[in-house]
């Protein structure tokens, strides 16, 4: 944005992720200080790494909102190659660091840095972008939907090698959301998921552990000490919270009973700490999440800011719905972050990177009134703004 000008930024939207990433905080030091100081002998160790990150992703915040989101129509190719780029070398020994059986980490100094994540965000922006350029030929197979899905099976390939089974279907289910608001064919979307179950069928069971994990989800109490552990401790942590909870710092099942209690499953120990309640609060701040979000792709200045803004609110929507939902066990075990609250500078960046992007949109908004069936939007800074250069 130009000198002189002011933000008009949504505050709900704002005020929210400010209180999604103030309980983060302050659950990953809940959640792990007794671990990091059996591993380290320093209670803060994780806490110190979420808040450098934090930090990081507060600044890159601030950068996304003054850079103004129409910029990245521009960098939407070289943002996605260098993705791709990135995904490719974390599978190289040496350069990613095998981590649970696992290349999805590089090591860059002391921070591990996770490419999938990015590979996330940069994913919508080209989707926007494509879908914006192409709005008039979406519902073409060979412009508005094959290129689309190739590029998908690319990164989805990439996240298959790490493995990286929960980025895999994110991706795919971003594009699916986004080419449907766009306006492609819905018999291409439901033959495509038709033909991908044989697929996904596949990568199931030809995965041992893959395997286990479902066997888990539909019966975790039958494997208790095997594959239902790590369910059945989470459900044990989240009714033993009760309507109150136990008191912040007062869960058991951190005490090296639940594994990832910080990370993936620490939605299980705010449970048992602040009760109902509290989870009802979490969930009612990622609500005002995706309202703001959906407000502000219906109210964006061009399709390229309304189609961005409805991608990383279905990322948004996405991780906290299947994490939540992995832990009160309505879904098998997928690896995937609660936004802005588990531990993971990768994810807590790139959410914050991306809230920079959506008040960027928000900051914009519609004037002008329809004109032969379609809306003209322009940026109520600039009279003059046309849609971002495709």
């Amino acid at each position: 944005m130009s000198e002189g000008k002011q933000l008009t930024l949504d505050g709900w939207l704002l005020g929210a992720v400010l209180g999604l990433s103030a309980v983060g905080l302050i659950m990953v030091y809940s959640s792990s200080a007794i671990l990091a100081h059996e591993r380290t002998g320093d209670s803060f160790y994780f806490l110190k790494k979420q808040v450098l990150a934090a930090g990081i992703g507060w600044l890159a915040l601030v950068f996304c909102l003054r850079l103004g989101y129409r910029k990245l129509a521009r960098l939407a190719y070289p943002l996605l190659l260098l993705a791709m780029a990135l995904m490719v070398l974390v599978l190289i020994p040496g350069i990613g660091v095998k981590v649970g059986g696992a290349y999805r980490w590089m090591r860059l100094g002391g921070f591990s840095f996770q490419p999938s994540e990015f590979a996330k965000l940069v994913w919508v922006v080209y989707l926007a972008y494509s879908l914006a350029k192409k709005r008039e030929k979406v519902r073409s197979f060979s412009i508005g939907f094959l290129p689309h899905l190739l590029i998908a099976g690319l990164l989805v390939g990439l996240c298959m090698l790490e493995p990286d089974f929960g980025s895999s279907v994110a991706l795919l289910f971003l594009m699916f959301v986004m080419l449907f608001a766009a306006g492609a064919k819905l018999s291409y979307l439901v033959g495509s998921v038709l033909l991908a179950i044989p697929f996904a069928y596949h990568a199931i069971t030809s995965s041992p552990y893959r395997y286990q994990r479902m066997m888990s989800f539909l019966d975790p109490w039958a494997n208790r000490q095997g594959a239902g552990y790590q369910v059945a401790e989470s459900l044990m942590s989240i009714g033993s919270g009760g309507l109150w909870g136990l008191g912040l710092g007062e869960g058991r099942q951190k005490l090296f009973f639940l594994p990832e209690a910080h990370s993936d499953f620490v939605f299980a120990i705010l449970g048992e700490e602040m009760g109902l309640w509290g989870t009802t609060l979490i969930i009612a701040l990622y609500a005002i999440v995706i309202w703001r979000g959906v407000r502000i792709a219906l109210h964006a200045a061009e399709p390229f800011g309304c189609y961005l803004a409805l991608g990383i609110t279905a990322l948004f929507a996405f991780h906290a719905v299947v994490n939540m939902s992995v832990v009160l066990g309505l879904l098998p075990t997928k690896g995937l972050t609660l936004p802005f609250i588990s531990y993971g500078g990768s994810s807590l960046m790139m959410c914050l990177a991306a809230t920079g992007l959506l008040l960027s949109i928000s900051a914009v908004v519609r004037r002008q009134p329809q004109r032969d069936g379609v809306e003209i939007h322009h940026s109520k800074h600039a009279p003059h703004a046309v849609e971002a250069p495709l």
